[in-house]
């Protein structure tokens, strides 16, 4: 397959999560656009790698793979808080876990 198709993929992806991040107020879609952008730059990764013939990229993929891994624990975990002190999984009692 054309490299070209591989890139036109992820920026499609990448947009998709972008517009579910920006518009979006509760937090397990956002999470979930997140780690769609994340995906998106992975398979980006992966094909340059192809492309160039080594494996560099994909294993800054795995890394990349890794820190996705965390940042969804991080994030349930803020999402749990919210969801405990307002019963709603809304982005807009963010602001309120400072007390």
């Amino acid at each position: 397959m054309n490299l070209m198709l591989y890139v036109v993929l992820a920026v499609v992806l990448f947009s998709i999560g972008g517009a579910a991040v920006l518009t979006r107020k509760n937090a397990i879609i956002a999470l979930l656009g997140v780690e769609i952008m994340l995906n998106s730059c992975n398979l980006a990764l992966v094909a340059f790698s192809r492309m160039w013939g080594n494996v560099e990229g994909q294993v800054f993929a795995f890394f990349v793979m890794v820190v996705a891994a965390a940042e969804v624990v991080v994030g349930l975990a803020i999402v749990i808080s919210i969801f405990t002190t307002h019963r709603s999984a809304s982005l807009d009692g963010a602001n309120q876990l400072k007390h």
